[in-house]
């Protein structure tokens, strides 16, 4: 294993993190194909995953490079009509790796300043090209068709970024301490740490998916005061999913989040974002959404005005919610009392919203339905699908039954079950 950022993390946890991303995050299985999406700079962890999956008995393990330099070149550089255009021979490496069966595992590594001098209209205007081109992709990660998983690996930068009264070295080996303690992927034994954080998980989803709730209430202290109608017979999921040949799987590492689908019309009031957004390298930051009738009527940030304005104009639905999710503020990474500048990070310390398409898993007996039922029960479709942190230590979320019943649900910030 090669020095610099690998050198702040002992070998012997770092293949464990390996192991926990192949065996349990996307559960590889006997002669699947896995793809690992992974930029340059993280190519020693890409490997060892490589290795890993081998060992697990994958069929072929096909690492998709990235190189941010490369790409910034691009946005700073390229001919406007390469911008507004994603090529067919990409979206055929999808298409032929899906008729595989492949699982796909993303390494994520944040570089705040690398995108700095582009402007964020050409970054947008290409990501709308790419995810038009990848929509039916898109849909089969978002419905969990399709086996993934996004971990995170240090970089100096985002180190420095997160503790920047430390020394390069400190700050590296404590971002890699909360990243793995974060993810529950620092013990012995992680595969088994996260068997009791899915039986967690299980108990409160029954719990929620009991209660069939008509609308969630957020209050806290920050100005948010938003009244989130839910479709019927909603279904809350979080930790470990299934594919569409029953297979579970964990999406995210780290995951904190119960989450299902609002109604796309039924979203009314002001969220406050308690947390930088970060998106395609940008930062989002002192911002506020207001919605009536599903719809984002009006928005306002101190910092990201433009690149906030980008995002909600991609198209129709991504002026719409897709997600709303649950956190308690009494996880590893919660505790951590950390900025990460980071939305996988930071989402999972407290209550987000996700603006753009929604998942049909989060409809009961959605599976083969087709996709104008599924818009007349209330599910948002959009090219976007992005998080937005609105969490507090002084959250209040209030369940609202039909007949007008009210149950606190969480109180400081925390399950009340």
């Amino acid at each position: 294993m090669s020095k610099g950022i690998y050198e702040h993390i002992r070998e012997a946890q770092l293949r464990k993190y390996a192991e926990f991303a192949v065996r349990a995050g996307v559960n590889l299985q006997e002669n699947q194909m896995l793809i690992i999406h992974s930029d340059l700079q993280n190519a020693p962890f890409a490997r060892l995953i490589q290795t890993v999956a081998y060992e697990a008995g994958a069929s072929n393990v096909y690492i998709d490079w990235k190189d941010e330099q490369s790409t910034k070149e691009f946005y700073i550089h390229a001919a406007d009509r390469f911008i507004d255009y994603y090529p067919d021979w990409q979206a055929a490496r999808f298409r032929e790796w899906e008729d595989e069966g492949a699982a796909y595992i993303h390494i994520i590594s944040e570089n705040l300043d690398i995108f700095k001098e582009v402007s964020p209209d050409r970054i947008n205007r290409f990501q709308k090209a790419s995810r038009s081109k990848l929509k039916d992709y898109h849909a089969k990660i978002r419905s969990h068709e399709v086996r993934w998983c996004l971990l995170a690996v240090p970089n100096v930068v985002w180190a420095t970024n997160v503790f920047p009264s430390l020394s390069k070295e400190e700050a590296l080996h404590s971002l890699w301490n909360l990243i793995l303690k974060g993810s529950r992927a620092d013990g012995e034994d992680p595969i088994k740490d996260w068997e009791s954080h899915h039986r967690a998980f299980e108990s409160r989803k029954e719990i929620l998916n009991e209660s069939q709730y008509e609308a969630l209430h957020f209050t806290n202290s920050s100005g948010t005061d938003l009244l989130v109608g839910l479709p019927h017979n909603h279904l809350y999921i979080g930790g470990a999913v299934k594919d569409q040949d029953g297979i579970p799987f964990f999406p995210n590492i780290p995951t904190e989040e119960i989450f299902t689908a609002p109604h796309k019309n039924k979203v009314n009031g002001k969220l406050v974002g308690t947390k930088p957004l970060i998106y395609e390298g940008s930062i989002i930051d002192e911002f506020y959404l207001i919605f009536k009738d599903g719809r984002i009527t009006d928005y306002y940030a101190e910092k990201g005005q433009e690149v906030l304005h980008n995002l909600i104009e991609t198209d129709e639905g991504s002026h719409y919610l897709g997600e709303i999710a649950l956190v308690s503020n009494q996880s590893p990474l919660a505790q951590a009392d950390t900025l990460f500048f980071n939305t996988l990070f930071d989402e999972n310390t407290s209550c987000h919203i996700g603006i753009g398409n929604a998942s049909p898993s989060n409809l009961q007996n959605s599976t083969d339905q087709p996709e104008e039922e599924l818009k007349a029960a209330g599910l948002n479709t959009s090219l976007l699908a992005v998080n937005v942190t609105f969490g507090s230590e002084d959250m209040k979320v209030v369940g609202i039954q039909e007949d007008g019943t009210e149950y606190v649900v969480m109180e400081d910030g925390d399950f009340r079950f």
